[in-house]
């Protein structure tokens, strides 16, 4: 994937859930969907559930499917923060452009990431912790469709 495309895929991360983002109609039955347009590329990210949650990101070029990503994850433990893991997502840049950065920290509250692979094929981990304790994690993997 070249620079650019890399760089509206943190853009549009930045401006979706990260970033507040208005949800969009929903394509499947409760399901939570943010959508982010430039151009000829489109960005959506559509999940399933809340404490415990699956979804979907993906990019489109001219409405051709050339990139996605899978997650699955679930808080673990209190207190979690949704807003402390939206400003730890939007932070995510060109290098790793996956979820958040590798390690990321505010008052009590760290986020750490793991990923194996590149953007082409890649799998990963990443969690927060609060004073020791894991308080939420997330399983990821995915890569360029061809």
């Amino acid at each position: 994937m070249n620079a650019d495309k890399l760089s509206f895929l943190c853009r549009a991360k930045k401006a979706t859930y990260a970033g507040h983002g208005a949800e969009a109609d929903p394509s499947r039955p409760a399901s939570h969907d943010l959508i982010y347009s430039e151009g000829g590329l489109t960005y959506i990210d559509t999940y399933l559930g809340g404490e415990r949650f699956t979804g979907e990101e993906a990019l489109w070029e001219e409405g051709q499917p050339i990139w996605a990503m899978n997650y699955s994850g679930r808080v673990t433990g209190q207190p979690f923060s949704g807003d402390f893991l939206k400003e730890a997502l939007s932070h995510v840049s060109t290098d790793k452009p996956y979820r958040g950065p590798e390690y990321f920290t505010d008052g009590t509250y760290e986020f750490a990431m793991t990923v194996d692979g590149s953007i082409d094929w890649f799998q990963g981990y990443e969690e927060i912790t609060t004073r020791g304790h894991q308080v939420y994690e997330l399983y990821f993997h995915g890569g360029t469709v061809i």
